[in-house]
């Protein structure tokens, strides 16, 4: 159990009508922040998602967050997935939304439910019920034993492979030389479909080397995509800008933005 989920109710459904709306105001500063940065790169007004990151949220904030607007929310850890899954997926369908996995099939308003954070393989099956997609898969032994599980639950599982752009030791993520081949091993498995690349941006305050590392994710995405190859055509999305970078990676193609503080506040807990 992670320290933090001692001392605070993760399922908590009741929030103050005061948080609520400092919550929906974050969602709303993002936007702006997000349809600016599309604007400024000559983009197509929504091409980019936000990705509400609720590490360390309650069931009745994140729910404030989709309330504001916020079509897809990301789990960093399984334990906090299955603490928060019923109440949400209970509330969503009060709303008359589909969340994750509940979505498959249905024409209803949905709402993503992913990971966003490690997954270690005797996990697997407590967060399969729920989320629709992986975004931190990394290499091919956790993807084939996701593939095998989502197979034998009748299901297939949406994935993308993190990239570690920065070569920074403390994060996750294949090395960019072997991103190709990874990529297209993993796209061709059954039980699983690649839907794009992940990485998280250089901490450092050189907005050239961070755009840098966004700019070669997208040029690994296009080769992929792009290459014909077994199952690799659905490599569209780019999931790679947060709070502090979400700009550079409009700028160089970003599909998705990873967004926590900038929406809810700082974190309460480690």
């Amino acid at each position: 159990m992670v320290a933090y989920m001692d001392h605070k109710d993760l399922g908590n459904r009741r929030i103050s009508r005061e948080r609520a709306a400092q919550i929906a105001d974050g969602v709303k500063r993002v936007s702006d922040r997000i349809a600016k940065a599309e604007g400024s790169a000559g983009r197509k007004e929504g091409s980019v998602t936000l990705l509400a990151a609720t590490k360390t949220r309650d069931v009745g904030e994140i729910m404030a967050a989709i309330d504001a607007g916020v079509q897809r929310i990301g789990e960093n850890r399984p334990q906090e997935v299955t603490a928060k899954a019923q109440g949400l997926l209970e509330l969503c369908r009060d709303r008359g939304l589909v969340l994750g996995t509940d979505a498959a099939g249905r024409d209803s308003s949905s709402v993503g439910f992913r990971l966003i954070g490690q997954l270690q393989s005797n996990k697997i099956n407590k967060i399969l019920p729920y989320v629709d997609t992986v975004e931190s898969v990394d290499g091919p032994s956790l993807a084939r034993k996701l593939a095998t599980r989502a197979l034998a639950a009748g299901r297939t599982v949406g994935i993308l492979l993190e990239v570690n752009e920065s070569g920074e030791q403390a994060k996750s993520g294949c090395a960019p030389d072997q991103a190709l081949d990874l990529a297209y091993e993993l796209a061709a498995m059954e039980g699983i479909q690649l839907k794009g690349l992940m990485t998280v941006g250089a901490h450092v305050d050189d907005e050239a080397v961070i755009r840098s590392g966004f700019a070669h994710l997208r040029g690994l995405r296009d080769r992929i995509r792009d290459s014909g190859e077994s199952g690799t055509g659905t490599c569209t999305m780019l999931s790679m800008g947060m709070t502090g970078d979400m700009e550079y990676a409009v700028a160089e193609g970003s599909t998705e933005v990873r967004v926590g503080t900038a929406i809810f506040g700082p974190r309460a807990f480690i």
